[in-house]
């Protein structure tokens, strides 16, 4: 019975042990994820950030391929500034959730219960570009601001990948190691 028993046991011990052994992550059958192609040009608003630029503007984002560059064009459709793909170090989006206009005036009211307006929220959707600027030979951080969120990230997958950038969470970054042309 002894026998039985301990024979038993180690068979239940050997099976626990074997199942125990590290296994090879399985990998998920992946579909490749459908991105949206960027539009060619995309109404944006600068926010700040380039030298000699210190006012807000409307206008237009344009991927720039022939060029190699991404370019801001007023709402006169002059060109404003461009940075070159070379030039990226680290873009990004950014959502903050602000309390729209109204909320922030009916929220000021005297009246009972006004004070629940600061509950309207909107979400802006920025996109922010750091950069080396070799024509003045410093960085600058650039932002902006999109109506929505679809185009933005549309418009940062295909600046990444114009601009052979790699991706860290949400970010997209220029390694330390890589060789730019100048």
């Amino acid at each position: 019975m002894k026998k039985l028993l301990f024979l038993s046991a180690m068979v239940c011990i050997f099976a626990g042990v074997s199942f125990a052994q590290p296994r090879p992550l399985e990998k998920p059958a992946s579909k490749p994820v459908a991105k949206r192609p960027a539009p060619s040009s995309v109404a944006a608003k600068y926010e700040g950030g380039m030298f000699g630029f210190s006012e807000r503007l409307n206008g237009t984002l344009k991927l720039d391929d022939a060029n190699s560059r991404v370019v801001f064009y007023g709402q006169d459709q002059k060109e404003l500034f461009g940075i070159p793909y070379d030039a990226l170090l680290v873009i990004y989006p950014e959502s903050k959730s602000v309390t729209s206009t109204t909320g922030n005036v009916v929220k000021n009211v005297p009246l009972p219960g006004a004070g629940l307006a600061s509950y309207l929220k909107e979400k802006r959707s920025y996109l922010i570009i750091q950069f080396d600027d070799p024509d003045v030979d410093t960085r600058g951080t650039v932002n902006f601001k999109f109506d929505n969120k679809e185009v933005l990230d549309s418009v940062l997958l295909a600046l990444a990948d114009k601009a052979a950038l790699q991706q860290r969470g949400d970010a997209f970054y220029k390694p330390k190691n890589a060789k730019t042309s100048n």
